[in-house]
Order: C-alpha cells, then structure tokens, then sequence
C-alpha cells in the first residue's frame, strides 16, 4: 500500500543531499564575506562540489547527448521543454498583473501545442509572439519579497533565500510534475537537464577560459540577471516611437523665407537712410513729397526697376543693382548676394 506520492520522494533526497553537503562545508569560512553574500564560504564549498559534478558527470553525458543526437532533434526537445516552460510563465505574468503577457503566453501554448505537434516545433516565434521569461521568485520580488542573501543550492547552483523558496512553487505549477508514473516524470527532467547543459557547453567552456574566479562570476552575473528580469517587469514607461519621428525642416523653403526678410531689412534700411538725409516728414513743409518707395519684393528681386548703387560715390566705380547688396550688420563693410 502506498501511502506517499511517489513524486514527492525525490524531493526528500535531494534535500538529504543538501544537508550532507552542508556538514561536509560546515567549517569553511571567508574572513571578510562579500556584501549580500555572507554565506560566501559555505557557497563556495558548494560551488566546487557542484563544478566537479558538472566536470566529471554532466558535462561528458552532455558531450554525449550532442554526440548521438543530431541537431534537429535536440532543437525539437528544446521547443518541447520551452512550450511545458510557457505554462508557468503564463501563470506567473497572469499573478503579476501582467495581462498582455500572460494572454501571448497562453496563445503561444495553444499554437505550438496544436500546429507545433505537441510543442515539437517553435511556431509561435514565426507567428511574431514573444517569448518570455517569468517565475515564482520573480513573482515574489514584484510584490516587495526582498531577495536574501545569496546561496548556491547544491545540483541546483546559483540562487537566493527568494528564488530558493520560487523554485518550490515552480514545480508544483510544471505540468510534468503530475505525470505518472514518477519514474517518467524525473526521466523528463533528467532530459530537460542534459538537453539544457548540452546548449550550454559552447558558454561553459568561454567561462572556463575568461574568469579569474568563477564563483563570483557566476555570482555577480545571476544577481544581475535576476534584478534585470525584475526591473524589466516593473517598468511602465515606454520607449519613444522612432519611426514616427517630425519631418526633417526644409532648408530650401527656410534660405528663401531668409532671403526675403534680408531683402526687406536691405530695403527699410536703404529708406531710412534716404529719410534721414532728407529730414524726418513733417519738419520741413516745402520738401516735395518723396517717390513711394519700392516693396520689399521688387527690392530684393533685383528687377531692372531698382536703380543702382554707387559703393564710392565716384563716376567711374563699379554700380551694383541694389538687390544684390546686402545691408551691413556688424563691421559696415557692405556684401553682396551670390545668385
């Protein structure tokens, strides 16, 4: 008679393995531990004992998954894992809030499990729907739970007291968690695992090769992570449109309007100086009424009606029509218009 649920015993033994590892750590020490790390001499231990399983277990059977398996076939387990993955974070989006997520979540299960064969093929990115990433801990820490300190689980790896306790409410919420019997159940996350690491052996081994210490590498790069993944949930604002920008300003219809007013100011100037040479209106009675004045238009047309202008006043200088001069503006030395 049984009186346990078979799924739940695996539980129990990775826990048994957690503590293990913990006894075999418990005199490891830091003198001065990182900020937000304080358990970083337990983590540590942890850490190498995690590394050495992935270098003398994980890492070859993966070595040999990608070996025997071709690459289609790995892409199609991939999409499988992913599709099962979108539940959750349909879930999680749906918590947070997150209404357009979670429903472009759901519409992508229902496309890549119906026209994907059972989620064999990625159709929902061809259909233009987004994947994204969500969990339980993120969930928590878009509601205020504060992340912890920093832990490293054993054969779970890097983490938080927040994510820890996220990772309970993942797989309660993971559809293969309910699969019977349970022996099918863990094969599927043991493939999951394989097939995980297998994708990820080009970046371990980058890892290897850059890092000076790896453990705080690891550290820095999923706390970074995880805060991004969060902040990038609370953010509201959105980024400006730039494919509706204004229309560039036209130059040409700007140089035009510029030359008019010049030729305006060159034309109120050249009267006002007539006028002061003359004697203001009204001051002298017997001073004939004067010409009406050109508009500011034929001015600066530079018609055969605008009489020329003398630069020096003598008989045998160089007459320039007055819609080519330009008014002086600051050092009284007169320009000329280029046509």
């Amino acid at each position: 008679m049984q009186t346990t649920r078979g799924g739940r015993a695996p539980v129990f033994q990775i826990g048994k393995v957690a503590v293990a590892t913990v006894l075999l750590a418990g005199c490891t020490t830091v003198q001065t531990p990182t900020k937000g790390d304080p358990f970083e001499g337990l983590n540590r231990t942890i850490f190498t004992f995690n590394d050495k399983v992935d270098q003398y277990a994980l890492k070859p059977v993966a070595r040999g998954y990608v070996w025997a398996t071709p690459q289609p076939v790995r892409d199609s387990v991939t999409n499988f894992f992913s599709n099962i993955g979108d539940v959750y974070i349909a879930a999680n989006n749906l918590v947070q809030l997150r209404i357009a997520d979670g429903v472009q979540d759901i519409m992508r299960i229902v496309i890549n499990t119906v026209f994907g064969v059972g989620g064999l093929f990625d159709v929902a990115t061809l259909a233009k729907l987004p994947k994204h990433e969500n969990d339980f801990g993120l969930t928590l820490g878009h509601y205020g739970v504060p992340p912890g300190p920093f832990l490293v689980l054993p054969l779970f790896g890097p983490s938080t007291v927040r994510d820890a306790v996220g990772s309970i409410g993942n797989y309660y919420v993971n559809p293969i968690s309910y699969i019977n019997p349970s022996g099918l159940s863990w094969a599927l996350y043991g493939l999951n695992i394989v097939n995980t690491r297998a994708n990820l052996l080009g970046a371990s081994d980058v890892l290897e090769g850059a890092a000076l210490d790896k453990y705080s590498f690891v550290r820095n790069a999923y706390l970074q992570r995880r805060q991004y993944l969060l902040s990038a949930g609370r953010r509201t604002q959105t980024l400006p449109n730039y494919d509706e920008e204004a229309p560039l300003p036209k130059y040409e219809d700007e140089s035009g309007a510029a030359g008019a007013v010049t030729g305006t100011a060159g034309a109120a100037s050249t009267q006002g100086a007539a006028a002061k040479a003359a004697g203001a209106p009204g001051t002298n009675e017997a001073t004939p009424p004067q010409t009406p004045p050109a508009t500011a238009p034929e001015a600066a047309s530079g018609s055969a009606e605008s009489p020329p202008i003398d630069l020096n006043g003598g008989p045998e200088t160089t007459q320039i029509p007055a819609g080519q001069l330009v008014p002086p503006t600051r050092f009284n030395f007169p320009s000329f218009k280029l046509r």
